[in-house]
């Protein structure tokens, strides 16, 4: 009950403004401390972020989640319960798995830890996470192994695409709108370019989880008025690359295909870490062993999480999270079993992390 309940206000407050997450993570706060557990809010451009540790010893397991929501209609922040499933905006993305670290942070406080386990709770991570997640990791916030309890249906994630955003600028020479033979359509020249981009060899390069990496032609300017051939167009692309591609080579690649100017406005690491490392094994032995009936499996994201700050600091980290449908969408929802399955592989995973095979690293606090 207390679970769905802290969930179900979590769910009614608009965390699509800054305000807003502030305002809930302000709340988490309250709530944890009145469980006994000390952590700090700290602040990076008025976004806020939480942190608390329990415990001591060599190695430290960061479990990082976010409060904020991409926008939604007034109703879905009326939470729905219809019988297991919790409708409603970031009820999966990712309030759930929030509420899911929050009961295992208060569960562990009173039990005999060998390690460290720190909560990360920020604000910023659906519009890019570097006031949030990587303001963290840049002041040394940092442990041994990652989990992001972003929604996976229950499936480890160990890989997440990388993301290039591009403006690629194309020129053409301006004409009279009734003689448009005597110009070139930059307009039609950008398709062109666009066409050269998706049938690149590296783009169709894949593995185990993607057949290839994936381009989106987002935003596309060009021309002024109906009767003057446009001499200028820019496609703004999101370009999600398989994680082992480099990205550099990538650009290099683009610039010598297309006939235009190439201008990296993003460029973001992916998430690859190995299925076999010891972290993941163990994990995957403390689901199987709470959920005998579940076929735990292996999985790629094609978007983008706060996984990829630790990522690129070459701390393993993956998403592993509840059960849930429709998230970005007008029908999200969760299961709240799922929330409750959740909780209990963290607290039996922390319990054991400490004597995994792998030696720590030191922390900021």
């Amino acid at each position: 009950m207390e679970t769905r309940d802290l969930l179900m206000k979590l769910v009614a407050m608009d965390t699509s403004t800054l305000t807003g997450a502030n305002a809930a993570l302000e709340h988490v706060a309250g709530y944890l401390h009145k469980q006994g557990i000390a952590g700090k809010i700290v602040s990076s451009n008025q976004y806020k972020s939480y942190v608390a540790i329990l415990g001591e010893g060599e190695k430290t397991l960061v479990l990082n989640g976010h409060l904020d929501v991409v926008s939604g209609k007034s109703h879905q922040f009326e939470p729905l319960l219809e019988g297991d499933r919790l409708k409603g905006r970031g009820t999966a993305d990712m309030k759930a798995g929030v509420v899911a670290m929050i009961k295992t942070m208060i569960s562990l406080k009173d039990k005999p830890l060998h390690c460290r386990v720190m909560l990360q709770l920020v604000t910023d991570e659906e519009i890019g996470g570097r006031n949030g997640s990587k303001f963290l990791v840049d002041e040394g916030y940092l442990g041994d192994f990652v989990i992001c309890t972003e929604p996976t249906n229950f499936s480890i994630a160990v890989q997440a695409k990388g993301i290039l955003r591009l403006d690629v600028v194309s020129r053409g020479r301006s004409a009279h709108g009734s003689r448009p033979w005597e110009g070139d359509n930059a307009i039609e020249k950008a398709f062109k370019n666009f066409e050269k981009i998706k049938s690149l060899p590296l783009m169709h390069q894949g593995n185990d989880f993607y057949q290839g990496s994936s381009l989106n032609l987002a935003v596309m300017e060009g021309g002024d008025i109906y009767n003057r051939v446009p001499d200028t167009c820019t496609m703004k692309l999101d370009l999600r690359y398989v994680p082992q591609i480099d990205p550099e080579d990538l650009v290099r690649r683009i610039e010598a295909a297309v006939d235009g100017e190439v201008r990296v406005v993003a460029s973001e690491p992916g998430v690859l870490v190995a299925r076999d490392h010891p972290y993941l094994q163990q994990l995957q032995a403390v689901i199987q062993g709470l959920e005998p009936d579940l076929e735990v499996k292996f999985t790629g994201q094609h978007g983008g999480s706060d996984a990829r700050f630790f990522s690129e600091k070459g701390i393993p980290a993956i998403e592993f999270g509840p059960v849930g449908e429709n998230w970005h969408g007008d029908e999200e929802s969760v299961s709240l079993q799922s929330v409750e399955d959740l909780y209990r592989v963290l607290e039996a995973f922390a319990l054991d992390f400490h004597s995994i095979g792998i030696k720590g690293s030191n922390l900021l606090i």
